[in-house]
């Protein structure tokens, strides 16, 4: 009886660490096929809307989205 206890609860914290580390493995491989927005990416977006932004306006996006995510 305790055996079988002991035996699910390893089992559960293997399987903790595996799912972990592909979990890990598998947002590592989506982020570098699908990397996050950057500032070249703000600054075509702004272009796109009719205006010209100057690098402080695009830092400053920059800064607000990294603040929120």
């Amino acid at each position: 009886m305790l055996h079988d206890i002991l035996m699910i609860v390893i089992g559960l914290i293997i399987g903790l660490i595996i799912g972990f580390f592909v979990a890990r493995y598998m947002m590592k491989k989506y982020m570098k096929k699908n990397p996050p927005i950057n500032e070249k990416m703000i600054e075509v977006m702004m272009s796109s809307m009719g205006r010209k932004p100057s690098q402080k306006q695009v830092r400053q996006v920059m800064n607000q989205m990294n603040r929120y995510m």
